[in-house]
């Protein structure tokens, strides 16, 4: 017998969407170049550029000009799409894949939420009730 893991399996798909892994580079780096991710997330220059479009139209990021190049910021309390998970605060999930996140503006001290605190929000943390 088969288990799921193991004979014949399907190819092309992941867990994480490109908007993910765009969004978890720049919470990497929030001054990654836009050809930096593409390479790294193996797309086109161009579909990052879209991806993170966007990002800062949905409010997933801040974009602000440092000298020639873009820094970007992950917007704090910034919350699912998905009606599954919609109460729950993106911030987590790029502590776990990223790291601390920087939440501060250029120039001023970073703030670097964990993932407990990330968790505090409500309906993260509380045990699931079935019924």
């Amino acid at each position: 017998m088969e288990s799921e893991h193991s004979g014949h399996r399907r190819h092309g798909w992941t867990f994480l969407t490109n908007h993910a892994r765009v969004l978890i580079a720049i919470a990497r780096d929030p001054g990654i170049r836009l050809r930096d991710i593409a390479v790294d997330c193996g797309l086109t220059e161009r579909t990052v550029q879209a991806i993170v479009t966007d990002l800062q139209a949905d409010g997933y990021l801040n974009k602000t000009r440092d000298g020639r190049r873009n820094r970007y910021v992950v917007a704090p309390g910034a919350r699912f799409r998905h009606p599954a998970e919609a109460g729950h605060e993106i911030a987590g999930l790029l502590a776990y894949l990223a790291g601390p996140l920087s939440t501060s503006a250029p120039g001023t001290a970073p703030t670097t939420p964990s993932a407990e605190v990330a968790n505090d929000t409500p309906g993260h943390g509380e045990p699931r009730t079935t019924a």
